[in-house]
């Protein structure tokens, strides 16, 4: 396909998924004008329509197309999932929904901001894209199985990552690439790469005559870069003589467990590797929406038992109500966590004179029956009432509402493992997989085992099932101290 179709095309799907998302706000309008009166259509029609709506309701179609943009949907997607690009359409129209819901807040639009009307356009909205691109990609998965719409991809390297790579696209013709063949100098396992009787088109001196007289749209390299750097400089330097793309494996270093993005600062282009996406873009813009979101929402309907609570610790014990103390967050940032006060004054000076009672394995100390704990503290440590004033930190932005246990300073400067310490490279959290699956009963290894865990297989919906299961966590008290 030549550049221009495809921007044509690419343009095309642009206003396709504009109309779509004007029809579905329409249709969510006329079924929730319907439904409060039983309009006729024609009435519904012929409702006059004020030219400011007319601007806001533009506003908010350019700002669903941004989101979709933003949310990666107009990128190449020929080695993209069905199942991925489900998720990334679901994505793009809840955070379009939500910004709708937003503008129309701003602006007072109040038919726009029942839950009815979001509710029914963000389906109508998210079926109908869910849809199309279903249909396009089927469309054009038979379109690439017919030789047509194909890319000639030439792979630099015959070891068996390359040999892996030309497999896995030769088992899917419908994402469109056509092997074109392997570039590489005698070496000691080409004996054993020409048994796979892949082609073997050219050495690495003679890839530019090569190039300059086939069809060759991108190049894989997958020489190894420490033993051959000088060879991939010269042929990334070729393809960008001859205008070709450069496709090259992030795995790198092998560090399987990162997800690679391309970072751009004036015009000079990097690769950055990530072991999560929870601390940064989108996702952590939605995750830190539900933060403030849930945080503002539980500390208003529990404002008198925070009172009441407060009152008690104060009168139990002498002493302040609040307990606060300095925890290790995200990259190792150091905060103030604040709880309601569950033992005696000078707990954390005694502390030293318990360690040989600890009952936890590594650096954690833990005792079930810990003599500093006041009477009020056991009660509220046994019900996680203590843990509530961490909301403040919450919306502070020094935690989330789910993530890894926030360590103190103690009991980091005890680990031994650096694996352990990935940890921390997302915002620690009020909850988490340790919360809901044992807490004090588990041990330390295992406790860290399910933090990566966390972090290896983030979405939004795991946070919410976390949320969910650790209410009925809290009221069994299994695990905690």
């Amino acid at each position: 396909m030549s550049e221009v179709n495809r921007r044509f095309l690419l343009n095309a799907l642009k206003l396709f998924d504009v109309g779509l998302v004007f029809c579905s706000f329409g249709l969510a309008m006329f079924v929730v004008a319907s439904a409060q009166g039983n309009v006729p259509l024609g009435q519904v029609l012929s409702m006059r329509v004020k030219l400011s709506n007319c601007a806001i309701f533009a506003l908010a179609l350019f700002l669903c197309h941004l989101i979709f943009a933003l949310c990666g949907l107009y990128e190449s997607r020929r080695f993209i999932s069905k199942r991925q690009e489900l998720y990334d359409v679901l994505r793009a129209t809840s955070l379009a929904a939500i910004s709708i819901a937003a503008i129309s807040m701003f602006f007072s639009l109040s038919v726009v901001t029942t839950p009815r009307f979001l509710l029914f356009f963000w389906i109508y909205m998210t079926a109908s894209v869910s849809v199309f691109r279903l249909l396009l990609r089927y469309w054009l998965a038979s379109v690439r199985r017919n030789g047509h719409n194909l890319r000639h991809i030439l792979i630099l390297g015959t070891n068996e990552r390359a040999i892996q790579f030309a497999r896995k696209i030769a088992a899917a013709p419908e994402q469109g690439y056509r092997l074109v063949g392997f570039v590489d100098d005698d070496w000691h396992h080409l004996d054993d790469f020409k048994a796979t009787g892949l082609p073997l088109v050219c050495g690495c001196a003679g890839i530019a005559e090569f190039l300059r007289g086939n069809v060759v749209d991108e190049v894989a390299i997958y020489l190894p870069l420490r033993s051959f750097y000088e060879h991939a400089a010269q042929m990334a330097s070729v393809c960008k003589q001859h205008g070709i793309i450069l496709r090259f494996d992030t795995d790198i270093f092998n560090l399987k467990i990162t997800r690679p993005r391309v970072l751009e600062s004036d015009g000079n282009v990097q690769i950055a590797a990530s072991t999560s996406v929870v601390s940064e873009g989108w996702p952590f813009i939605f995750k830190r929406a539900i933060d403030i979101t849930v945080s503002l929402l539980v500390l208003a309907l529990l404002s008198p038992l925070l009172l009441v609570i407060a009152l008690l610790v104060r009168f139990n014990s002498p002493g302040a109500v609040f307990f606060g103390q300095k925890r290790v967050g995200l990259n190792k940032r150091q905060f103030t966590m604040y709880k309601f006060r569950t033992m005696v004054p000078d707990a954390e000076k005694i502390q030293e004179e318990l360690l040989h009672l600890n009952e936890m394995s590594g650096p954690v100390f833990k005792i079930k029956n810990d003599p500093r704990v006041t009477p009020i503290g056991r009660v509220l440590r046994k019900t996680s009432i203590d843990e509530l004033p961490q909301l403040f930190n919450v919306l502070k932005g020094d935690m989330s509402l789910v993530g890894p246990r926030a360590m103190s300073v103690r009991d980091y400067e005890c680990f031994n493992e650096d694996w352990q310490r990935r940890r921390f490279s997302v915002p620690p959290g009020i909850t988490c997989l340790w919360q809901i699956r044992g807490r004090n009963s588990l041990p330390f290894e295992q406790w860290m085992e399910l933090d990566m865990e966390y972090i290896d297989k983030w979405s939004i919906w795991l946070d919410l099932q976390i949320l969910a299961q650790t209410i009925p966590a809290v009221l069994k008290g299994s695990g905690a101290a």
